[in-house]
């Protein structure tokens, strides 16, 4: 094949050479504009406003594609007691008196107060699947506990006058140093619970005993340990994590 010749003269080189340059020159103050709006504009719940519109937006069409009844895959039950990694220990610092522990539960009502028996008295559900960190890592863990909506009947919470669910559901640690906020929608998921086993023992203080959060379809930064509240809104409740810059919606 021979190849066409095209005859450029000095000209149209010093015309590239100039356009090439100015794009280049463009491109960067650009770039820099917009880092710099990020880094010193203004911020919205903690984060540069640009960031936080994206997250709205990623959450938005997650919303969309994925349905709140897709299922964390299945995986093989460890061996029992085996061990795995402790991560985080915000809303654990307190010393910890097991028979001075109950979970306030606020419907919009007087405020009901909860021991871990009442949580052990329902049916029980057990499973295993993968915790994703939003760190990057993940681990093989089976839960046991109730499930949050078996919780939800049970106790006639989370529901309105009218017989509709509240939008959200928000946990605090009863030092409240630490707290969630999540969609009604996913806590109303088959493999949300409320969990008091990991592969087949109690749970230790490290892992939030006597009662934490387990939403896998979620981060981990959802499944809050040691729950002191347990309250439902209409208004987005605080979420310790959005607060710092992290994506309030955390699914994937």
């Amino acid at each position: 094949m021979k190849l066409k010749k095209i005859k450029i003269t000095s000209r149209k080189l010093r015309y590239r050479l100039t356009t090439s340059i100015f794009l280049g020159v463009l491109f960067l103050i650009t770039f820099g504009a917009i880092f710099w709006h990020i880094q010193k504009g203004p911020e919205l719940d903690g984060t540069p406003k640009l960031l936080r519109y994206s997250f709205l937006w990623n959450e938005k069409v997650w919303m969309m594609l994925k349905s709140s009844k897709r299922m964390s895959v299945d995986k093989p039950v460890p061996k029992k007691g085996e061990k795995f990694r402790v991560n985080g220990s915000l809303g654990l610092r307190e010393a910890f008196y097991p028979e001075n522990y109950f979970v306030k539960v606020n419907n919009g009502r007087e405020p009901a107060e909860l021991s871990i028996s009442a949580f052990k008295l329902l049916p029980k559900t057990n499973y295993s699947t993968d915790f994703r960190c939003i760190e990057g890592w993940s681990e093989e863990l089976h839960y046991a506990g109730v499930r949050f909506r078996d919780f939800m009947e049970y106790y006639n919470v989370g529901k309105k006058p009218d017989g509709k669910y509240y939008a959200y559901v928000g946990l605090e640690t009863p030092d409240r140093r630490y707290y969630v906020s999540l969609d009604m929608e996913s806590m109303l998921h088959d493999q949300t619970l409320l969990a008091w086993e990991i592969n087949g023992e109690e749970l230790t203080t490290e892992h939030g005993a006597p009662l934490r959060l387990v939403i896998p379809i979620k981060y981990g930064i959802k499944s809050l340990k040691r729950i002191g509240k347990i309250f439902f809104s209409d208004v987005q409740p605080p979420d310790y994590w959005a607060e710092r810059g992290y994506d309030w919606y955390s699914g994937f």
